[in-house]
């Protein structure tokens, strides 16, 4: 059983903004890739897991948007695999009005990218937002929609700058995104400190020597527990980041290097966010009633 904690979807790439989309056509250039992200490609990726969690997307400062209607559009076409998070751009007037809206549209979490949006994580907007969710039971995933821009402003999404938040908001539920990359020792400090703070692996589960050192540092602090999975798609596929997290001990074979065991990868792999994170949705339940996976599903997971 795994689910993953991290996915987009988009018709094109221009409704992450022209720069980002920009910026993604260099990415894909440089990989010799080609981006698929689609609804459609979204339920071939997810064949190896059994949930994934879509995200929205809003910024004023890119001029960009993912609707929160169009998410819970693709949500409806497979709620029993699916589960939406609206994208919210905390200084949009409107905000308050964005979450109402991604309630009554059956959106199970609140996604925001403070770098992308143009923010300070403890700007008093974004606080006001924060208290609203926290009083709907809801959680809230930090992450960025694509590729670094140049306008963007990359020290708001320092892991540390929501400190203020965990410690203003105690029982909002935070998920810090590509494990807080680049600040990754940061991000496993905020998870030491705070109860209600996790992280996922996306865009690191692509790097598997950076995701190597990232779980030996998180397992000689203590919070291996505290990580998702995620895949990142569609810049990543689901299957060879499942690939990436079990295979890398490959670094440790035949030397020194410390590995990490492989019933903690598993446990990565198979940590049910919906219910650590007290989401119910059709998926949540669909997830919490299939079996545990065996090794051997693991295995063709892998493939």
């Amino acid at each position: 059983m795994i689910v993953d904690c991290s996915t987009r979807v988009f018709n094109s790439p221009e409704q992450l903004g022209r720069e980002t989309a920009e910026a993604l056509r260099r990415f894909t250039a440089l990989r010799g890739t080609r981006l698929e992200s689609t609804a459609a490609a979204l339920d071939r990726a997810i064949e190896p897991v059994a949930a994934a969690l879509v995200h929205g997307f809003r910024s004023k400062l890119l001029d960009a948007g993912i609707p929160n209607e169009f998410v819970a559009e693709v949500v409806r076409s497979n709620p029993g695999r699916l589960a939406g998070v609206a994208g919210i751009d905390p200084m949009a007037s409107d905000a308050a009005t964005q979450l109402e809206r991604a309630v009554d549209l059956g959106l199970v979490g609140v996604t925001i990218s403070p770098s992308a949006q143009g923010f300070h994580p403890t700007h008093s907007d974004a606080m006001r937002l924060y208290a609203r969710i926290e009083a709907l039971g809801l959680p809230l995933f930090i992450g960025r929609p694509g590729p670094l821009v140049a306008s963007g402003s990359l020290e708001f999404d320092r892991p540390a700058g929501f400190d203020e938040v965990a410690r203003a908001h105690p029982k909002l539920r935070i998920v810090i995104g590509e494990l807080g990359w680049p600040w990754i020792d940061e991000c496993l400090a905020m998870l030491m400190k705070h109860q209600n703070v996790y992280a996922e692996i996306s865009g690191v589960s692509g790097r598997p020597w950076q995701l190597y050192n990232a779980l030996l540092s998180a397992q000689s602090l203590g919070v291996l527990e505290k990580l998702f999975f995620g895949s990142g798609f569609p810049y990543d596929l689901p299957a060879k980041a499942i690939e990436n997290l079990y295979s890398v001990n490959a670094f440790a074979h035949g030397t020194q290097l410390p590995a990490i065991p492989r019933i903690a990868l598993r446990a990565i792999a198979e940590r049910d966010p919906f219910a650590i994170l007290g989401i119910d949705s059709p998926a949540a339940r669909a997830v919490q009633q299939r079996p545990a996976s065996t090794e051997g599903d693991l295995s063709r997971d892998m493939r």
